[in-house]
């Protein structure tokens, strides 16, 4: 079941969220300024009809017929209005008419026991009502817009550093040990993204001395066999021609080679190689190594290329990658150069899942659907040399006829070298090249 995902910048959530709080803050004010003017407006009333039937009550005393539309003893005034002036009080009512409207009474006692009352609906100022309605809308509006202005204000302060941080630490995780990620947030102000940063750098500086001290220890390690493996393989010479003579030689060999290669690792791992840059074509280049190392693979140049690269490097991966093919792939083996590119491919049941996923990984030499022979250090070494060039050294399956990489039906498997535009500096530093795609 695919799962739908909706990724938006922290910038928005933030103007959203105080955008949202300011209108519900601007409608909950506005009801109660509205609420409270129409209440102001009803005391008012109420207070000028009791002012008024206490003005008619005067002249009625006097001996005046009530005017203004004031009666005594008004059948229709309110029980409870009629009990509070028989009681010598005077005061207000608030009736609610049959059709939804409101009227508004007021009556006070007279001396001969007679109770005077008046009587008027109740009705809003409307220009009144429209123009505070109007004042309370463009509030509101105001406040929501100031508040999402605030809000992008802030959220792009804090994203920004966010993104400052995240790509200070894609540049640490690429190997650039000198970068720090709280001197890339910056900023005067200090909050969390100061504490993450702080602990990225924490974080990284801890991985880098561990891995700074598994490669000494390595290096050590190689260096200190280096001397052993040369001196049997020295003894090895001069043992008497024989099988068991030449088991001796061949163990030999292999622990040399794999001294080397441990060595070779080490010194990548340190980044400290540089490339020494030569103007080669690509194409002829290319066919000349693989003429030389595999004379039986099949060589095709699409488009061949002036690339300014490390020959010797370029040798090494292009010597790794058929080695790789000729080991745990099937014949034939096509090499292909198009411009920058180049591609090594076999007919064998392809790269492991786990190479695919994770990259090359030392002294693993994959599963069983591949052959479990080699120290695993090829393919290591080859994306290592890659790295130094300022290329990129890619793995994919080939699907077989009829069938998917997915289901386990491989035709084989392709490594492909990308070779960037710009050679790398003589610092080291190189643009990343972009895959397509």
């Amino acid at each position: 079941m695919t799962r739908f995902t909706l990724r938006t910048g922290i910038r928005w959530k933030i103007t959203f969220a105080i955008a949202a709080v300011g209108a519900l803050t601007a409608l909950a004010l506005s009801l109660v300024v509205h609420s409270a003017a129409r209440v102001s407006m009803l005391e008012s009333a109420r207070d000028g009809e009791l002012a008024r039937v206490q003005f008619i009550a005067v002249n009625a005393e006097a001996g005046r017929k009530p005017i203004w539309g004031a009666k005594l003893n008004d059948p229709d005034l309110p029980t409870e209005l009629r009990e509070k002036a028989r009681s010598g009080r005077r005061g207000t009512y608030v009736q609610e008419t049959p059709r939804g409207k409101q009227e508004v009474w007021a009556a006070v006692p007279l001396g001969n026991g007679q109770v005077l009352s008046l009587h008027h609906p109740f009705r809003e100022s409307a220009n009144m009502v429209r123009d505070l309605d109007q004042a309370l809308i463009v509030g509101s509006l105001a406040v929501v817009i100031g508040g999402s202005a605030l809000g992008v204000l802030i959220g792009g302060q804090i994203s920004r550093r966010l993104r400052k941080a995240a790509a200070a630490a894609q540049r640490v995780a690429h190997g650039d040990p000198e970068v720090r990620v709280r001197d890339a947030v910056g900023g005067v102000v200090r909050d969390e993204t100061d504490d993450l940063a702080r602990a990225v750098d924490a974080m990284a500086d801890a991985l880098q001395q561990r891995l700074e001290a598994e490669r000494r220890v390595t290096a050590d390690i190689a260096h200190e066999l280096r001397t052993p493996v040369t001196g049997l393989l020295t003894a090895a010479e001069l043992l008497p021609p024989g099988r068991p003579t030449e088991l001796v030689r061949d163990r030999a060999q292999a622990m040399r080679a794999l001294v080397e290669d441990v060595l070779e690792v080490a010194r990548l791992d340190s980044a400290s190689e540089r490339a020494e840059l030569q103007d080669v074509a690509l194409g002829e280049f290319v066919s000349r190594r693989v003429a030389s190392l595999m004379p039986e693979a099949g060589v095709r140049v699409v488009a061949d290329e002036i690339v300014s690269t490390d020959p010797r490097r370029l040798e090494r991966i292009l010597g790794n990658l058929l080695a790789n093919a000729a080991r745990y792939g099937r014949a034939p083996i096509q090499v292909d150069v198009e411009g920058r590119v180049v591609r090594v491919r076999d007919h064998g049941p392809g790269f492991p899942e786990a190479l695919l996923r994770e990259g090359p990984s030392r002294f693993r030499t994959g599963s069983t659907d591949r052959a479990g022979v080699g120290h695993g250090l090829g393919l290591t070494i080859a994306e290592g040399q890659a790295r130094v060039l300022g290329a990129r050294l890619t793995f994919r399956n080939v699907a077989a006829p009829g069938g998917s990489v997915t289901e386990g039906a491989s035709a084989g498997a392709v490594a492909v070298l990308w070779l960037p535009e710009h050679a790398p500096t003589a610092t080291g530093s190189f643009p990343v090249i972009q895959l397509p795609g």
